[in-house]
């Protein structure tokens, strides 16, 4: 068979989660995956299949989702957002796309993540903000979220803050940086890390808003950490308030600070180091 020359084209891709069921093509639900398939089968005029970098769960947000997939069209790489956002339905955009070296796999070469945990701490939810936070209406300490959150900054054995059904090889994890932060009536959390397990941002948010209200100690995170006992950590927290923000390669460009329309990621990205490790496995 004659070899079909191709160019790796790496997108970025926002969405609203709430209208799906995750990120991952799968039979009868509506994806992410499928409706960019869909788009992208279009646009080059044959049948195309797309590598995401992340597997989000129903209800996930993303503003930084990244994907992959082989263009044999003669549509330039930069054309790509201009193209498909004329196909994508309303709650899914493309905000960028490059050419990449044919090394690179969204998924496996990934090299760094940034996620965000949002909380309205109100006691009346907030109609505009349902599917981007996440409503708590008794009170929470942000404070004091933040001093614990600092125990799971390093390298550690997270096995317990990942839920049943993950898959990973290890649960060796090594977490960047958390921030926290309070405005007004919602509280933000940025996660910076290399790898996440499976719900393992939502069990960390569960966890310090427990914390945060006292409800549950800050030492339950060491003993986590030592024991791998899920059953001393808080619960799960929904997933409307979590957002895919950023995810990182070894590319020319890929260190700049900040993150397109969120200012609070421009000054959190500066404090990043200058190398994260490179893990496969993905929440």
């Amino acid at each position: 068979m004659e070899f079909e020359p191709f160019q790796r084209v790496l997108l970025t891709i926002e969405y609203d989660g709430s209208g799906f069921y995750g990120w991952q093509r799968q039979a009868n639900f509506r994806s992410v995956q499928l409706e960019m398939e869909r788009a992208v089968s279009r646009a080059v005029g044959r049948e195309t299949t797309i590598w995401g970098a992340s597997r989000t769960d129903t209800g996930v947000n993303a503003v930084g989702q990244r994907a992959h997939f082989h263009n044999y069209s003669t549509i330039p790489a930069e054309k790509f957002p201009f193209v498909l956002n004329t196909m994508l339905p309303p709650d899914v955009r493309v905000t960028a796309a490059r050419n990449v070296p044919e090394w690179l796999h969204a998924r496996f070469s990934c090299r760094g993540k940034v996620y965000t945990y949002r909380i309205h701490n109100s006691r009346h939810a907030s109609a505009i903000l349902r599917n981007w936070t996440t409503h708590i209406p008794v009170p929470i300490d942000e404070n004091k979220m933040y001093e614990a959150a600092q125990r799971m900054v390093g390298t550690h054995d997270f096995g317990a803050f990942q839920a049943a059904g993950g898959t990973a090889k290890t649960t060796i994890r090594t977490i960047h940086g958390i921030d926290i932060a309070r405005e007004g009536d919602d509280i933000t959390m940025i996660v910076r890390g290399s790898a996440f397990l499976y719900n393992m941002v939502r069990i960390m948010a569960g966890t310090l808003i427990a914390i945060g209200q006292n409800r549950l100690s800050p030492d339950c995170i060491n003993e986590a950490l030592e024991t791998q006992n899920r059953l001393v950590l808080g619960v799960t927290a929904p997933p409307n308030g979590l957002e895919l923000t950023r995810i990182y390669y070894d590319l020319d460009g890929e260190r700049a600070p900040g993150v397109a329309g969120y200012e609070e990621h421009a000054v959190l990205e500066s404090k990043m180091e200058n190398e994260m490790e490179s893990e496969m496995e993905n929440e």
